[in-house]
């Protein structure tokens, strides 16, 4: 199965737009007390040995069942008899609301990721099944709410159905995210050693050097917004809250932030395409996003989102059948390119590599990608140059002779 999202923008009338917000208001009124419910049966179960029955006691009967996916589905069935609220709404949407509560139980318990929250405000809904396609010429007809106009910018492929339809609210209006499936399947890319190869090292001041020694400056998002940000966050805070002049300054908030969004989003696709061009075998650093994002570089790295690059090169190179992966990054500033050696390590203001061993100098973020490089090659099989003292840091499983490449000696 290939599955593709393909996002358009929508332009509903103000009767649809009122009943888009009004189920918008009830998805999250079921998300918060499907939350609710699952929290309380939590705690009920808290045993606290400080406390007597008499200050904190069972709220909900010991025997009671934890209130799982499939218990609050029926529940929800049950509410729509006697709720005209919930019934006024399309049934698989609120469905996907319970799965959503659950899907974020799931994982935290699976990922680690926080705790659930409640939700001030929901901005976005599923319809998951569609028997037909919803898309006849420029209209998309949703359940309940009608046929909607669409700008179909890029048509559907041929042999593609729509499978899924999520309708989000942005800032700038309303998009419908459509799931495009074909029977068909992309297999994934495998490595050749006949294909050619790119190292790719990642930075703050270049955001990304390359094994062809090509660097790119890292680019300024949110810093070149920066100001404009600060002064209408200034405006925000003078005006009261809730008021027609704080509704207006709050878009133009909002609006800015999405410009910022879509720049960063076009630009790692621009930069995953340039590098998909220059080779069929892609070895990138294996980074911890998080852990960049805390250190004290930590605005810079979440100004270019490492995260959502490495997502974005994945997916395009998958597309473009070129082999990606990822290799460990530690010492890659620390060897020497051409003979192996460690040679200690570098203080941040030392940008050139020099070994005292082969006497080979060259940038340091160029010597790294070719570390990183010649990392990937021999994982994926290829007889290259590994140092004897690495003793497994370079990613490889066993040693492998010295290879048969030209040296790169400094002339």
């Amino acid at each position: 199965m290939i599955n593709l999202n393909f996002e358009y923008r929508i332009y509903p009338e103000p009767l649809q737009e009122q009943t888009l917000l009004d189920w918008l208001f009830v998805c999250k009124k079921v998300y918060n007390y499907c939350l609710a419910e699952r929290k309380d049966w939590i705690k009920s179960r808290k045993s606290w040995v400080d406390r007597c029955s008499l200050n904190r006691e069972y709220i909900i009967p010991a025997d009671a069942k934890y209130p799982d996916y499939y218990h609050q589905k029926r529940q929800l069935t049950e509410a729509k008899k006697t709720n005209p609220e919930l019934k006024a709404v399309q049934s698989q949407v609120l469905q996907e609301v319970v799965g959503k509560v659950d899907k974020a139980f799931r994982a935290f318990h699976q990922r680690g990721v926080g705790y659930p929250r409640f939700r001030k405000k929901i901005r976005s809904m599923v319809f998951p099944q569609f028997k037909t396609c919803p898309i006849v010429d420029d209209k998309i007809k949703l359940p309940k709410i009608g046929s909607v106009k669409i700008i179909l910018h890029r048509p559907i492929p041929q042999g593609f159905v729509v499978k899924q339809v999520v309708v989000v609210q942005k800032a700038s209006g309303w998009y419908a995210i459509c799931t495009i499936q074909s029977e068909g399947n992309i297999p994934n890319p495998i490595a050749d050693l006949s294909y050619s190869s790119l190292g790719i090292d990642l930075g703050f001041k270049k955001i990304i050097h390359t094994s062809k020694n090509e660097s790119i400056d890292r680019p300024r998002f949110l810093l070149d917004l920066q100001g404009q940000l600060k002064s209408l966050q200034r405006k925000l805070k003078n005006k009261e809250k809730g008021s027609a002049n704080w509704l207006k300054v709050s878009r133009k908030i909002a609006l800015l932030h999405e410009k910022i969004h879509r720049k960063r989003k076009q630009y790692h696709y621009e930069l995953s395409h340039h590098l998909c061009n220059q080779a069929k075998m892609i070895f990138i650093e294996d980074i911890s996003p998080k852990a960049w994002g805390k250190g004290l570089l930590r605005k810079h790295s979440l100004d270019f989102a490492f995260g959502a690059f490495m997502e974005i090169l994945a997916h395009v190179a998958k597309k473009r059948d070129v082999y990606l992966l990822k290799v460990n990054k530690d010492y890659t500033s620390q060897t020497c390119p051409n003979c192996g050696t460690l040679t200690g390590k570098k203080p941040l203001n030392e940008r050139i590599h020099h070994c005292s061993e082969c006497g080979f100098t060259c940038d340091r973020d160029y010597a790294s990608s070719l570390v990183i490089e010649q990392r990937g090659l021999i994982a994926v099989g290829q007889t290259v140059l590994q140092s004897v003292e690495d003793n497994g840091i370079g990613g490889a499983e066993q040693s492998t002779p010295r290879s048969t490449r030209r040296s790169r000696k400094s002339k």
